[in-house]
């Protein structure tokens, strides 16, 4: 590459502009320190548990003292054993649970073959899921295998547990799971 004459001026005059800058004293960290102490100083703070997955990880969460409780921060706590202040990436995005504006927060149902996503109410879609589940498991069900033995089971529904599921939650829900005769039992935190 051939450096011109006025390349050459503007690259020397950049760079002296800088460090003339630079040797004024401008450090930018206490900026940013009172900017971070700003945002949670007037804050409740709360110790709390990640809900993503059976570690554990403990969080801080900073909600607002102005009586709406909105969550203003959530980061990791440094004093807990298990995670000592890191989180994963669904740990970090905790504040979208509640501060997200696209967040759903209502049952929404797509027909088959639709394009767009409709409201629909809690009593429809409980109503309609459960009526789903038993027309599925009463036309699959099988009472005994090809050897005769009992089974009773079904292969049409299978299971896809939360990662937002404490350990009680989970055996409730595997417990229904094998109620209804299911053998497809997987959770998310193994896939």
């Amino acid at each position: 590459m051939d450096v011109t004459r006025r390349h050459f001026i503007q690259i020397s005059g950049a760079t002296a502009a800088g460090l003339a800058v630079s040797g004024l004293g401008f450090d930018l960290r206490p900026v940013k320190a009172h900017a971070q102490m700003l945002k949670t100083k007037y804050a409740k703070e709360t110790i709390s548990i990640c809900p993503y997955c059976a570690v554990g990880c403990g969080v801080i969460v900073h909600t607002s003292k102005k009586g709406d409780g909105r969550v203003i921060n959530i980061e990791g706590d440094p004093d807990h054993v298990i995670n000592r202040g890191s989180l994963c990436s669904k740990g970090a995005s905790l504040a979208q649970l509640t501060e997200n504006d696209q967040r759903v927060t209502q049952p929404m149902y797509r027909a088959p073959y639709a394009k767009e996503w409709k409201k629909v109410s809690w009593d429809w879609a409980l109503t309609e899921i459960a009526k789903r589940v038993k027309d599925t498991r009463d036309s699959s069900f099988t009472f005994k295998n090809a050897k005769g033995q009992v089974v009773n089971h079904t292969t049409a529904i299978a299971s896809v547990g939360s990662a937002a599921m404490d350990n009680e939650e989970c055996w409730i829900y595997q417990a229904l799971m094998r109620a209804l005769g299911l053998v497809y039992i997987e959770h998310q935190a193994r896939i």
